[in-house]
């Protein structure tokens, strides 16, 4: 996950692959909160890892329940409908489900066994309305006390109290589905005799209360329902543990794929697993909107196929009541559409994370479109001219995970545009690895894909800047210096001449090389340790004379310009192997400087050393890389000369992403 304040994407132009989807959030939060609930054992697999689960999981523990991991299942071990704390405050972030349905589950078992419960979150999260099921709770006989702002969280939980069960619950569903599915969660508590729920109004997102009632099949409760106004649980009804349960992908996450075989997947299509014909998730129908927006679609049981139909994509308007978190996606593909796009129905919008509708038009205008909204629609006209946009995301994970398809803009455009996705780590409530995945399916130019330099002398700190600079912007780093040595090294253990030049070159294309967090892997082998030793560097020093390595190595140098961006740093990356990059940096320090650093080094590893020494060993071979015939240690023409003699590593960072940032168009 880029846990950074920003991620860059260039411009992308095409897609193809396979894409794992993570598990349902709905699905992952309801089975967790049913599995407690129930008595004995549930193992659930495929559960997903994020936010939303882990304050649900959290509160399980404050609540009592036994819950480990054991293999690759979360084990919980429920409660059988008794509560064994009595007392206890939870905070639930900005997961609304699991904020509604253990505000009821609470609220019931207070009344019944007694006890006092606080419910907080984040303040998006007292934002957002509870009081529809606040008041339906209250209508049974539930204490609840508001400690803020009536009609939201935080909220007190209390009993004992009397429920009047003889008597309808009556629960508005127009606003959101989840204060029908919290009180079918919760009501089967206190069955005692057939318990009536009934709907006021219409009621909204229908295929999630579908999830709720297929789900309570599982764990035995088998609700009658009455069309979609009423709904009976049976007196006598008992959770019991169906003792495992596996959770399906999210089809929510799936439409950005789905979107994303739509826009760029040309020859070969996007594969999707985890999701198909017979999933539980209304949001799976996300492919029929596709489908009409020009998307081929192919399903099975567990999987979908989506590649480029129709291109530009169809304007359509759609009533989205049966998907409302995956229409999003639809607002950002309607600016590759060859008409306007409308969306219909999606109030519920405006109670989500954040408010939906205003933040999907806002963002949208930031590229250049042209939208219209209302009170439950927005409308989006094609966009032709686009505009580099620093994307707010208004920490919701779907409005950053939706954004991410406008970087395809080069796909109609002769002017593509990179795009800025603030405050990515959002993903986290459902989708943690989103972006890496992404990367993973997508392809850009090579041209498109920004490249930071940093070259200098020996013990200048390049290599320690470019992993800070890396870390800070989501970059992949290269040590171009590692390189030589990883050869060296490599040639060794092969039992290679390394005179011989061109066998040693054979060599450099099988290298399985990664850097990672100021560490080198070589295939699985973490070889950092193996590289700074002086025997290594004087591998390093026979392999650099032979003309075929060099070659060799510069294709490797060039294959490491990976998404999302790259930095690189070495003696020649600014001048011979990325002449073209974005941001160049020539990073030097006196020899004396760099002589005490290496000191210091050396002693910290209980290696003796002398500073002379070394200080006269530096300056030599500046001399000698200044002087060599291929690629003389030089600033590029257009580099940004960088003295840390007298900088912390917090101040360079400091000025490289200030020198970055004068170069982004945002």
């Amino acid at each position: 996950m880029f846990k950074i304040p920003f991620l860059d994407l260039p411009p992308l132009r095409g897609a193809a692959g396979t894409v794992r989807l993570p598990g349902s959030k709905s699905i992952s939060n309801r089975v967790l909160l049913l599995a407690a609930l129930s008595e004995g054992k549930t193992f659930v697999r495929d559960l997903l890892a994020s936010d939303d689960t882990a304050v649900m999981l959290e509160s399980l523990r404050t609540l009592g329940c036994g819950v480990w991991r054991e293999g690759d299942a979360v084990v919980i071990d429920g409660l059988g409908g008794r509560l064994r704390a009595k007392d206890a405050k939870l905070f639930l972030g900005n997961a609304g489900t699991a904020m509604r349905p253990l505000t009821a589950a609470l609220a019931v078992l207070a009344a019944t066994q007694g006890g006092s419960f606080e419910v907080s979150g984040v303040p998006r999260m007292h934002e957002r309305p509870i009081g529809d099921l606040v008041d339906a709770l209250r209508g049974l006989g539930c204490e609840i006390d508001d400690l803020g702002n009536p009609g939201y969280p935080p909220l007190r939980l209390r009993g004992p109290s009397a429920l009047a069960l003889d008597t309808p619950v009556r629960v508005r569903g127009d606003v959101s589905s989840q204060f029908l599915t919290a009180l079918l969660l919760a009501l089967p508590l206190v069955a005692e005799r057939d318990i009536r729920i009934e709907v006021i109004g219409e009621l909204i997102s229908k295929p999630y209360i579908q999830i709720t009632l297929a789900l309570l099949e599982r764990f035995g409760i088998a609700v009658k329902r009455e069309g979609w106004a009423a709904f009976v649980i049976p007196a006598g009804s008992r959770y019991v543990s169906p003792g495992e349960v596996f959770v399906e992908g999210d089809a929510s996450s799936a439409s950005y794929f789905v979107g994303l075989g739509a826009i760029a997947a040309v020859d070969t299509p996007i594969r999707i697993e985890g999701v198909g014909s017979e999933s539980l998730q209304g949001d799976v129908r996300f492919i029929e909107a596709a489908a009409a927006m020009g998307a081929e679609v192919k399903t099975g049981p567990n999987w979908l196929e989506v590649r480029r139909g129709a291109w530009p994509l169809k304007g359509i308007t759609l009533d989205c009541n049966h998907i409302p978190d995956a229409a999003m996606t639809l607002s950002v593909m309607a600016l590759y559409a060859d008409g306007p796009t409308t969306l219909t129905n999606i109030a519920s919008w405006r109670v989500k994370e954040t408010d939906r509708i205003a933040a999907m038009a806002t963002e949208l205008r930031k590229l250049g479109a042209t939208v219209d909204e209302g009170p439950d629609w927005i409308r989006v006209q094609p966009l032709q001219s686009w505009k580099a946009a620093s994307v707010h995301t208004y920490d919701d994970h779907r409005v950053a995970m939706c954004f991410s398809l406008a970087a395809f803009n080069g796909l109609v455009t002769d002017a593509a545009v990179p795009v800025r996705i603030l405050e990515p780590h959002c993903v986290a409530k459902t989708f943690p690895d989103y972006f890496e995945t992404l990367f993973g399916v997508v392809t850009a130019n090579a041209a498109d894909i920004p490249v930071i330099t940093i070259d200098g002398p020996t013990a200048s700190g390049k290599g320690t800047l470019a992993d800070e600079v890396g870390k800070a912007l989501g970059f992949g780093v290269l040590d171009s210096g590692a390189l030589y040595r990883v050869t060296g090294l490599a040639a060794r253990r092969a039992g290679l001449n390394l005179d011989d030049g061109p066998a040693v070159a054979s060599i450099v294309p099988t290298l399985q090389l990664r850097f990672a967090d100021g560490l080198v892997f070589l295939g699985q082998e973490d070889v950092t340790a193996r590289l700074r030793a002086e025997a290594t560097g004087l591998l390093a020093s026979q392999v650099a004379v032979h003309p075929e390595v060099r070659q060799a190595l510069h294709q490797l140098q060039l294959d490491f310009r990976r998404l999302p961006g790259l930095v690189a740093d070495g003696r020649d990356m600014g001048t011979a192997i990325f002449p073209d990059a974005t941001l160049k940096v020539f990073l030097t320090a006196s020899a004396a400087t760099r002589a005490e650093r290496r000191y210091k080094q050396l002693i910290s590893k209980g290696i003796s050393a002398n500073i002379k020494g070394l200080r006269e060993d530096l300056e030599a071979r500046d001399e000698r890389d200044k002087n060599r015939s291929a690629s003389p240690l030089e600033p590029a023409q257009d580099a940004q000369l960088l003295d840390n003699s007298a900088l912390t590593i917090e101040a360079s960072v400091d000025q490289m992403l200030v020198w970055w940032q004068t170069r982004r168009p945002f």
